[in-house]
């Protein structure tokens, strides 16, 4: 029978001995490396798995941080606007108190005529606000375009104001709003949206009275931008005994690059007839669409025409055009009569402005909110990728502690074992 004999030499066990004090002493140090930096991935080989888990969370909270100071700057800018938009409200409410002022009776020309220098600080001022500009030198309210200025005028031509902006806004999307407001929306007026219109009477003499109602749309689908000139005829005879007649003709002028309606030239219809009204009496022309040429347009004169009288009815293409005919009718208003006509027109169409004013501040209010709602959602979803990093990244300082203590407990006993092998040599029995 045959025994395999081996022998194990002392040299064998110091070897082995070393190498699992080496081995404890590697895993010593790494537990202390993931104490220290309180993970438990400190380089990719460690997990690669939980590395990568890491490193996508990591870039999704990067990618949150970069689209929150996006939004930071987007927030900034429309609540620069809808202050200022706030600061339009309150200059427009002070325009329209000084023009109530206007109306008063007692009121002299050259009184009006101050008021009218004070409307023109106002208006102004409106204007100033209405070309703000944000901390980064871009329009508040340029839209979807970059105009330097977005609002251009008065000038001598049709239309007095001009918008260089294109209308419209940026739409919202999950992490981001519109940076700038439709100024289009908020300054000027579309005739078949708005119907925004100056009537004047400032020929009609101050022994006689004569105003209008305001203009008011029927059939916004007839609307064009078009000014009308009414002009009344001779008084005649009515048909009964005491009454009287009076005719008027309307004439159309086109705005600028528009067709005229009226066959032409002159574009004129008419003339129409007011019959039999009490003679010396007021009048009251109701100007309904179907008879006077005005198409989708109503309007009511009330007073004492005569012949000659001339109506003007023009549109307002934005606020500012408001303003300024306000200001030029009350500053050049010879009698009570163009006064009172131009304080009702002014005050009418103010409050048309006023409310388109409001509409876009209203719109500046549910941006901020979609802001605050888009930044709650980011940092919820910022606590949820930090909980997926830390996961798969950090370590569990507890069990690390005492993976730790244990570790270096062995380490320990390893190295006492150690020191007790190194004494077991052939030579210290010999000796």
């Amino acid at each position: 029978m045959a025994v395999n004999l081996s022998r194990l030499a002392s040299a064998n066990t110091y070897d082995n001995a070393i190498s699992n004090l080496a081995k404890r002493q590697t895993a010593l140090s790494n537990l202390q490396e993931n104490l220290t930096s309180g993970k438990k991935v400190v380089r990719a080989s460690d997990d690669p798995t939980g590395a990568a888990q890491a490193e996508r969370a990591l870039t999704r909270l990067a990618r949150i941080a970069t689209d929150q100071r996006a939004l930071e700057s987007q927030r900034n800018t429309i609540a620069n606007a809808e202050s200022t938009l706030g600061d339009v409200v309150d200059a427009i409410q002070q325009f329209r108190e000084l023009v109530v002022s206007a109306g008063n009776g007692s009121h002299t020309p050259a009184e009006r005529k101050t008021i009218a220098n004070q409307l023109q600080g106002l208006r102004e001022q409106i204007l100033g606000y209405a070309n703000r500009k944000d901390t980064n030198g871009q329009p508040l309210f340029g839209a979807l375009a970059s105009a330097a200025e977005p609002f251009t005028g008065p000038t001598t031509t049709v239309p007095d104001y001009t918008y260089n902006g294109l209308p419209g806004q940026t739409a919202t999307s999950e992490i981001a709003i519109a940076s700038t407001l439709d100024g289009e929306s908020a300054f000027m007026h579309q005739t078949s949206r708005d119907g925004v219109y100056n009537v004047s009477t400032s020929t009609i003499p101050s022994d006689r009275a004569l105003t209008t109602s305001n203009v008011t749309v029927t059939d916004s689908s007839l609307v064009s931008r078009a000014s009308y000139k009414i002009t009344f005829g001779p008084v005649t005879a009515g048909a009964t005994a005491g009454t009287s007649s009076i005719s008027y003709t309307v004439e159309e002028i086109p705005a600028t690059g528009d067709l005229p309606t009226f066959p032409g030239p002159p574009y004129q219809v008419g003339p129409f007839t007011v019959p039999d009204y009490p003679t010396g009496k007021p009048v009251s022309v109701n100007q309904a669409p179907a008879i006077n040429g005005m198409p989708g347009l109503s309007l009511t004169i009330t007073g004492t025409p005569a012949a000659g009288d001339v109506i003007t009815v023009d549109p307002n293409p934005s606020i500012f055009s408001v303003m300024d005919d306000a200001i030029r009718d009350i500053g050049g208003a010879a009698n009570s009569n163009a006064a009172t006509q131009a304080v009702g027109q002014a005050i009418y169409n103010l409050d048309i402005g006023m409310n388109r004013v409001s509409a876009i501040r209203g719109q500046a209010g549910d941006l901020l909110n979609r802001a605050d709602r888009i930044t709650s959602n980011q940092e919820s979803k910022s606590i949820q990728l930090e909980a997926d990093r830390s996961r798969a990244e950090d370590l569990d300082m507890i069990k690390g502690i005492a993976d730790f203590q244990n570790q270096q407990t062995g380490y320990q006993a390893a190295l006492q074992s150690y020191a007790q092998v190194q004494k077991l040599s052939l030579f210290n029995f010999i000796s």
